[in-house]
């Protein structure tokens, strides 16, 4: 289910003055910001999921905390839960992770406006090994 979030804005950045994770720059992060929209994909998880995934954002080291937000989606409103950087840097992304990203856009049929906003996004131009490989190798193999 296609959704947007209106008056946040998606960004690049690290938390805190961290400059490495997995993906060699700056991931996702949605920012107040009046007037922008953010366009994603709505997931349906049980509630038993949850500690899972907020452990997987890093919920209890504090890096992420979970944000109860109203989308608008094809079939009305809908209230979901997302996460926000506690403490955001910006920082470009990788050209790995931009491509992630622009993969998803693509794969869910985000509108096309949106996509070129990501395709706009300037990289940090790393170019050495990264989790794309991983998720690549392990596409091949399947």
């Amino acid at each position: 289910m296609h959704f947007f979030l209106q008056d946040y804005v998606m960004r690049f950045g690290l938390w805190a003055e961290h400059v490495t994770n997995q993906w060699h720059g700056g991931v996702a992060h949605i920012s107040f910001c009046p007037g922008e929209e953010v366009w994603g994909v709505v997931w349906s998880m049980s509630d038993e999921d949850r500690p899972s995934l907020d452990s997987q954002e890093g919920v209890d080291r504090g890096i992420y905390s979970p944000m109860e937000v109203n989308v608008e989606t094809d079939e009305g409103d809908v209230c979901c839960r997302t996460y926000q950087m506690t403490e955001f840097q910006v920082c470009p992304p990788a050209p790995q992770y931009k491509q992630v990203v622009c993969m998803g856009a693509k794969q869910h049929s985000l509108p096309v406006g949106y996509l070129k906003k990501i395709e706009a996004v300037e990289t940090n131009n790393y170019s050495g090994p990264s989790v794309l490989d991983q998720i690549s190798l392990s596409t091949v193999s399947n």
